[in-house]
């Protein structure tokens, strides 16, 4: 029987304008239009059709001689991608010994839009756990790694994105407005971390802390997570220790400086193992 053909999903126009990015990642002086046509065998008016989209979206800018060069949003995707992998493999030990040492399911998750996306995930080994899985959004006004990460924006990021937000009631727990949002967000900032309190789910409890990069910015955070039958206020509390410590050894692996009024980073998390057990 002869082999069934795969169906192909090729678009000439895109993989075109990605040949002659791929072009400009070659050369650090760049090319003028003529020297593209030459390299790529594009017609010279496709040539110009490709480069003048590729400037306008970012992707390329052009010097006053006429020479393209590779563009700030390459660089931003380039810069986006790097740290997304770097903290996953930077994270990994830390996400392992909070799950060791909790039992418990804990998450890594970075800020996409108005959402935050799980880019890992370590099960919890106990019979009733929670289901979620790699790649899966949820929403930040709700969930306690999506508060951490609100909390820790700037003050004029935060006021661009709040507005966006469309507060659903997901639980009767649900933060309903935006004040009763930004004070729960005041209250995040003081604490140092996030709780989710059945917001998002009914008998779900969370707590999160964040992580900063090398800049000082938070765009990605961990957390704890577990049925409400295990995860009694005060339990969520005491981990809430755990997980910031862990936060910040993270973040000292990327590059970040702490400042004196966070908590003292420990050489291994294991110092806080008896917070972690359940009640």
């Amino acid at each position: 029987m002869a082999d069934t053909p795969k169906r192909s999903y090729n678009i000439t126009a895109l993989q075109r304008g990605l040949r002659l990015l791929q072009l400009f990642s070659e050369s650090p002086h760049g090319f003028t239009a003529k020297q593209v046509s030459e390299r790529s065998r594009l017609p010279a008016s496709t040539v110009h059709r490709f480069l003048a989209n590729l400037e306008t979206s970012g992707f390329l800018n052009c010097s006053g001689d006429g020479v393209y060069h590779l563009g700030i949003t390459c660089f931003a995707i380039g810069q986006a991608a790097l740290g997304q992998l770097d903290i996953r493999r930077v994270s990994l030990p830390y996400l392992q010994e909070l799950n060791r040492q909790t039992r418990e399911t804990i998450h890594l998750t970075v800020l996409h839009g108005l959402s935050a996306v799980y880019v890992e995930k370590l099960d919890s080994p106990e019979h009733l756990r929670i289901h979620s899985r790699i790649g899966a959004t949820v929403p930040l006004y709700c969930t306690a790694v999506g508060k951490v990460m609100l909390a820790y924006m700037s003050d004029e990021e935060r006021k661009t994105i709040l507005p966006q937000l469309v507060l659903k009631r997901l639980t009767p727990n649900t933060a309903g407005s935006l004040q009763e949002l930004e004070a729960e967000l005041y209250r995040v900032r003081k604490n140092g971390y996030a709780c989710d309190l059945e917001e998002h789910e009914l008998h779900i409890r969370c707590v999160a802390a964040p992580i900063w990069d090398h800049a000082g910015v938070v765009n990605a955070s961990l957390s704890i997570t577990a049925p409400m039958v295990r995860m009694a206020v005060t339990r969520l509390r005491e981990l809430a220790r755990l997980i910031q410590v862990a936060g910040l050894q993270i973040s000292r692996e990327l590059g970040y400086q702490t400042t004196s009024n966070q908590l003292p980073l420990r050489k291994n998390i294991a110092a806080e193992a008896a917070l972690a057990k359940p009640l």
